[in-house]
C-alpha cells in the first residue's frame, strides 16, 4: 500500500509550492509518486507537468458526461521523472461544493488504477478544514499523514490549529495522523521559535523550516520546481532535507492537540507577536500626547 500523505495550509502560504517542491525531490529518492489535486485552483501539479493548468477530473466529465465516460489517461498526465499527477477540480464559484470533486476523482482513480505501482499518493488541499469539502481526504480515510504549511503569522497558525482540530475530529474513527509542521518562511519576529512552540502544542513536531528564497518564484515563473530549475541550488537542498524527513517520518504521526483562540493568542503576546491591551492601550496614548506636543 502506498504512504497516503497531505498538504493542508491556508490559501497564500506556499503549499502548493512546498508540495510539488517537495514531491519532486522525493522522486528523485526513487520513490513512485501520484499527486492528487484538491484545490479548486488546479494548481497542485502545474509545476511538476511544467504546464499552465491541467485539465481536471469534474471538468473532463462535464464534457464527456459523467465521470463513468472518462479513462484514466485522460484525467492523468506524466510530469517531472515520472511523477503521476491529476486534478480533482471543483465547482463554479458560488454553487456547489469542493468535496464532490475531490472524492469522485479519488474513488475514479482508484477503481482505475491509479493507485497501483506507487509509493506516496500526495493530496493537495486548499485551506483549513472549516468546509467539509476540503476535510474529504480525511474524512473518507485516504490521507493518513497530514503536513501542514505555515508561517509565523497569525492566521497562518490559526488555520493549522483549526485543520489540527479537523484532524482530532477523525482520528479515532480512522488512521489519520498529523505529520508535522512545515514552516514557509515569511519573515516575522521570532519565527522558528513561535513554530516551534506551536508544533509542541500540537504534540507533534517542526519538520522543516523552509528559508525564504527568491530563486522559488524565478523557478515559478518558468512552471518548474527549484529542484528542475535549480538542482544544485541551497534552496533546492532543503526540500530535499525536507522530502528526507519526511521520507523516514513513515509511522511516526500523532493525534494533535489543538489549543483556544485564548491559549493562541497568549502565545502571540508571550513571543511579542502581539500587544497586551494594556500595552497597545499606552502606545495610543503616547502617540497621542507626541502629536499634541
Amino acid at each position: 500500500m502506498p504512504r497516503q500523505i497531505a498538504f493542508y495550509g491556508k490559501g497564500g502560504i506556499g503549499k502548493s509550492t512546498t508540495s510539488q517542491n517537495t514531491l519532486a525531490a522525493l522522486v528523485e529518492m526513487d520513490q513512485k509518486i501520484l499527486i492528487v489535486g484538491c484545490d479548486p485552483k488546479a494548481d497542485s501539479t502545474r509545476l511538476i507537468l511544467n504546464t499552465k493548468l491541467q485539465d481536471t477530473v469534474l471538468h473532463l466529465a462535464a464534457k464527456a458526461g459523467s465521470v463513468e465516460d472518462l479513462e484514466l489517461e485522460d484525467v492523468m498526465k506524466i510530469g517531472y521523472k515520472g511523477i503521476k499527477c491529476t486534478e480533482a477540480g471543483g465547482p463554479e464559484p458560488g454553487v456547489g461544493c469542493a468535496g464532490r470533486g475531490v472524492i469522485t476523482a479519488i474513488n475514479f482513480l482508484e477503481e482505475n488504477g491509479a493507485y497501483d505501482d506507487v509509493d506516496y499518493v500526495s493530496y493537495d488541499v486548499l485551506g483549513d478544514v472549516v468546509c467539509g469539502g476540503f476535510a474529504m481526504p480525511i474524512r473518507e480515510n485516504k490521507a493518513q499523514e497530514i503536513y501542514i504549511v505555515m508561517s509565523g503569522e497569525m492566521m497562518a497558525l490559526f488555520a493549522a490549529n483549526n485543520i489540527a482540530k479537523g484532524i482530532l475530529k477523525y482520528a479515532g474513527s480512522g488512521g489519520v495522523r498529523l505529520g508535522g509542521l512545515i514552516c514557509n518562511e515569511r519573515q516575522t519576529d521570532r519565527e522558528i521559535d513561535l513554530s516551534e512552540s506551536l508544533a509542541s502544542k500540537l504534540n507533534t513536531q517542526l519538520i522543516h523550516f523552509v528559508p525564504r528564497d527568491n530563486g522559488v518564484q524565478h523557478a515559478e515563473l518558468r512552471r518548474q520546481t527549484v529542484i528542475q530549475y535549480a538542482p544544485d541550488s541551497k534552496q533546492a537542498g532543503e526540500y530535499r532535507q525536507l522530502a528526507t524527513k519526511i521520507h523516514a517520518n513513515a509511522g511516526k504521526g500523532t493525534i494533535p492537540t489543538p489549543i483556544t483562540m485564548e491559549e493562541l493568542e497568549d502565545m502571540l503576546l508571550e513571543f511579542g507577536i502581539m500587544k497586551s491591551d494594556e500595552a497597545a492601550l499606552a502606545e495610543l496614548e503616547a502617540k497621542e500626547k507626541s502629536l499634541c506636543s
